[in-house]
């Protein structure tokens, strides 16, 4: 439940809650155009690592807070344990996309063209609503980045295997005409905790 902010506003602390199962659309989601095959299934080998699922007991300070045109957000990364938290102040929108890494990794650098395995929460902007978290479905998702919206990408690539980032996008670089599945829409600023698992190519 939303509650009030200092300056009246109202600030929407993002966990996760439980989705329909129409919104647990994962990579297929990220992209503007429907994509012929998402690889959004869990490896099968037994030491493939899930995302956690459980909310942090004590979050402590925001790893990043960012002001916006309207509103503002504050993100902490997941943990090996816990899943992010994401606290917007709605209706929160960027007028260009920020990317911030929240924690640094030491694996590859990932490349524009690579296939990646992630966890990741989105979060629009407008209400502070969780829209699709791979974190809730305790599975990540693999897809190669070239398929998937502008804002997505530019949050992955150039980072490290084992990195924790948060970006938040302009609509232009996520669903500029909305995605009336996952209740956003055209001009809809979105919010995504992303942990970069795995990369391939």
């Amino acid at each position: 439940m939303p509650k009030p902010a200092p300056d009246g506003g109202s600030v929407a602390a993002v966990k996760f809650r439980s989705l329909p199962s129409s919104f647990a659309f994962a990579a297929c989601a990220l992209s503007v155009a429907a994509l012929t095959a998402c690889g959004s299934a869990p490896s099968s080998e037994a030491q493939a690592p899930a995302c956690p699922t459980a909310a942090p007991q004590n979050p402590g300070t925001s790893e990043w807070t960012l002001p916006g045109a309207t509103g503002s957000v504050a993100v902490t990364g997941s943990t090996d344990t816990a899943a992010p938290v994401v606290t917007v102040t709605p209706p929160f929108s960027v007028p260009e996309t920020q990317v911030h890494t929240l924690q640094a990794g030491s694996g590859p650098v990932v490349a524009d063209t690579a296939t990646v395995s992630v966890c990741y929460m989105g979060v629009n902007g407008r209400d502070g609503s969780v829209f699709d978290s791979s974190y809730e479905r305790g599975t990540p998702v693999d897809f190669p980045l070239d398929s998937v919206v502008p804002g997505f990408q530019k949050a992955i690539a150039g980072q490290n295997v084992g990195s924790t980032v948060a970006v938040a996008m302009t609509s232009a670089d996520g669903y500029p005409a909305g995605q009336p599945a996952a209740g956003i829409l055209p001009g809809d600023s979105l919010v995504f905790a992303i942990k970069i698992l795995d990369v391939t190519g």
